[in-house]
């Protein structure tokens, strides 16, 4: 497969997927290349960089780098996360289960909390219908 950047009489430029440039000679000398915006069947191939296959390594290293990008993206959305949640919940610390018990029963008033609970208290919690979110809490700043 090969794409052309192509070009129309009006200018207007867009790309193309032909099996290969025989194809394409093929189909533009027959009118069946067409311009997407105006429908000019008068279509030449435009100047265009080569495409240069890189190395095993270099991919890689691409792969690494938008791995890493991905990483602080989703660092960032979770330090932001945590942020709202302290400024618009309270801290109830390793009591997180048992506070969140008396809101769901209706013995205390009704507000967001946040806190620490271990794998089995969440479990459980869970399981009397107390909805939950286990989120990660990720250190403050780049650290």
């Amino acid at each position: 497969m090969i794409k052309y950047e192509l070009k129309c009489r009006k200018e207007h430029v867009f790309e193309a997927w032909f099996y290969d440039s025989a194809t394409y000679d093929k189909q533009a000398a027959g009118g069946k290349v067409v311009c997407p915006v105006c429908g000019s069947r008068k279509v030449t191939k435009a100047p265009m960089a080569p495409r240069i296959a890189k190395s095993k390594s270099d991919r890689a290293s691409e792969r690494a780098s938008q791995e890493a990008q991905q990483k602080a993206v989703m660092m960032k959305a979770l330090r932001e996360l945590r942020e709202h949640i302290e400024k618009n919940a309270d801290y109830v610390g390793d009591k997180f289960a048992e506070e969140a018990r008396r809101i769901h029963y209706g013995e205390t008033d009704e507000r967001n909390i946040y806190g620490e609970a271990s794998k089995d208290e969440a479990r459980e919690l869970a399981e009397e219908g107390i909805d939950i979110a286990v989120i990660p809490w990720v250190p403050r700043g780049d650290a």
